[in-house]
């Protein structure tokens, strides 16, 4: 009787690549378009150049750095949000998802994946930005009080990954990154300012802004981490519910 060998069976690895690799993945892709090097580096850039520019055209010493640096870091999470967006609603505008998902079934862990690749670059990218401008201003006030500067510095570069996170969320929930920026930008930088003036009660408990200057100074905290938390929670989830739902063609 002749025995056959039975050929060895070869592993298949059905979850797709690791949680870090996925992750280092996402920022490469993030990083390898026109797109996403320029809000790079427009993130990175723009902000010292601004507190140049108003430190050098300012007539009047400065008293402390908090305030400066709390609005720097949150001009820059503004940048950051289209990142985020780009990031998720990217792949769908340009018909790249199909690989991405090909590559990676399972959309939640994509989406965790790319989740935790913006809040990373967002957090780096704004340390870099608020060293930057805090150098400039070391430069040029220097009779300025530095007092709360490192609660502002750590406050800014989680709200430059908040932001962004947001970002990816609501990107991920649209799929379509014209309507994902329009959408957005119009309620952070336009119904927000309007509901802060018509019902200040109302903007104190949900706009992202003022709970990144409110903790800049210490003050409201609680509430400030709530509302940034409920904005990274509900466009988190709505961009997975959605992006679970809608049909990659």
């Amino acid at each position: 009787m002749t025995a056959f060998a039975v050929p060895a069976r070869v592993p298949v690895r059905a979850s797709g690549p690791s949680l870090p690799t996925q992750v280092g993945l996402e920022i490469r892709k993030s990083l390898s378009t026109r797109s996403g090097l320029a809000l790079a580096g427009a993130a990175v850039l723009l902000p010292p150049a601004g507190t140049l520019l108003a430190a050098t055209t300012s007539t009047e010493p400065l008293g402390s750095v908090v305030g400066p640096m709390a609005v720097i870091g949150l001009l820059t999470s503004y940048l950051l949000i289209a990142l985020g967006v780009l990031s998720t609603a990217g792949e769908w505008s340009h018909g790249t998802v199909q690989t991405t998902f090909l590559h990676t079934p399972h959309r939640s862990r994509v989406l965790a994946a790319k989740s935790v690749a913006v809040a990373i670059m967002g957090a780096v990218l704004t340390a870099v930005a608020v060293a930057g401008s805090a150098g400039v201003l070391a430069l040029t006030e220097g009779s300025a009080s530095w007092d709360g500067a490192w609660r502002v510095v750590a406050v800014v570069v989680a709200a430059g990954a908040a932001f962004s996170v947001t970002g990816a969320g609501v990107g991920a929930a649209l799929g379509n990154t014209p309507g994902a920026l329009t959408g957005l930008y119009l309620v952070v930088l336009g119904v927000m300012p309007v509901l802060e003036n018509l019902k200040p009660a109302v903007a104190s408990k949900i706009d992202p802004a003022n709970a990144v200057l409110d903790l800049a100074q210490g003050t409201h905290q609680t509430t400030a981490i709530l509302i940034l938390a409920g904005w990274v929670m509900i466009s988190s989830v709505a961009g997975v519910v959605m992006t679970r739902r809608r049909a990659v063609q």
